[in-house]
């Protein structure tokens, strides 16, 4: 199995991003899920339009591949403005901020994906730019530098990012619209399925849809990255329709079980239950025996896991849990899961690392 097959249940973009665009909603009313994300939204557009005002800064959280870009591309469409787009680590300078808002028109969304990640130097300049839609510029050094204070059009900053926490106060505390994606249930991954595969004429029969929305970790990009995969098994092994039983024989290969685990997330937890007597173990330990970044533990394997109940987090490190005795079918050991969630909790230790 290749590299790429060994994350098709990463939620990062990777490659995908093209393909993503080609199936971005334009509106919310074609937006799948996020119900209570979608019907704030539709109130704050609507007011901000009645107004005639730019749409207070946004910040939307939450883990990757849930739609916060395309939530930023639907503002502005219902907006009738402008979009710019750029990313935490890409703006390096406080000059290269500068150029992009001072290049935006009245109105216009700016969006800045994964924006914990900007520098402090930069950051600064985003404080008087959100807040008085101001640019405070630094001319020459020493004593005779000076300031000059340049107008800004009026804009919509719309933040994005999977670490909430790691955003500095001043910074979260300039968006008056935080909204906080969640998992997405097999209903709504469902219907974002049979979208997807009407936008790429993919015949999904019967249960089909169901069968790959209960794979795919309550993520609707992880969703339509399956679906493409079912594509191509569909057809070279079958008549290029994905009923349900292609469908279970395609996930099937992709060694992607009924919880949405793949082989990797067996790996990760047998070596926990074998290697370590089901925890508890330090992350940077596991990332070792398993030949993987820590980082990667962090933001591709874990959040599911421990979502789903298959992980816990403890003082002393990861632990499994009962469920994962009995989802992996192996025999629970006494004091497994909470139990020995309890012994640990009260440790002032620091072994989460």
């Amino acid at each position: 199995m290749s590299r790429e097959d060994d994350f098709v249940l990463d939620p990062d973009p990777g490659t995908d991003d093209l393909f993503e665009t080609s199936l971005r909603p334009t509106n919310l009313d074609e937006f799948i899920g996020q119900r209570s994300v979608r019907e704030r939204l539709g109130i704050y557009i609507q007011a901000a339009r009645g107004r005639g005002e730019p749409l207070d800064h946004v910040l939307l959280y939450g883990p990757p591949g849930l739609g916060k870009t395309t939530l930023a591309h639907i503002i502005a469409n219902e907006l009738g403005v402008g979009i710019r787009m750029t990313s935490g680590p890409a703006v390096e300078r406080p000059g290269d901020l500068a150029a992009i808002l001072t290049n935006l028109g009245a109105g216009d969304v700016l969006f800045i994906d994964e924006i914990h990640r900007l520098h402090r130097t930069v950051e600064e300049v985003l404080y008087p730019a959100m807040e008085d839609f101001a640019l405070d510029i630094v001319i020459g050094k020493g004593p005779s530098a000076r300031s000059l204070r340049l107008d800004l059009p009026p804009f919509t900053m719309v933040g994005a990012t999977t670490r909430a926490g790691s955003l500095t106060s001043p910074l979260r505390d300039r968006f008056g619209v935080v909204m906080r994606l969640e998992y997405y249930d097999d209903e709504d991954l469902a219907r974002i399925v049979r979208r997807t595969a009407r936008i790429l004429d993919v015949p999904v029969e019967g249960q089909s849809a169901h069968e790959l929305a209960r794979r795919s970790r309550g993520t609707p990009r992880i969703a339509n990255r399956l679906l493409r995969r079912l594509r191509d098994y569909a057809e070279v092994r079958a008549d290029g329709s994905i009923t349900p039983e292609v469908a279970r024989r395609g996930l099937d290969l992709l060694e992607i079980d009924d919880l949405g685990l793949d082989q990797n997330d067996h790996r990760l937890l047998r070596v926990i239950i074998e290697h370590y007597q089901g925890g508890p173990v330090g992350v940077e330990t596991l990332a070792a025996a398993l030949s993987e970044e820590t980082q990667t533990l962090e933001e591709v394997y874990e959040p599911f896991l421990i979502q789903r109940g298959l992980l816990q987090r403890t003082p002393r490190g990861r632990m499994a849990t009962r469920s994962t005795y009995e989802h992996l079918g192996l025999a629970v050991p006494r004091g497994a899961g909470e139990d020995q969630v309890r012994l640990f909790g009260d440790e002032d230790v620091d072994g989460s690392r």
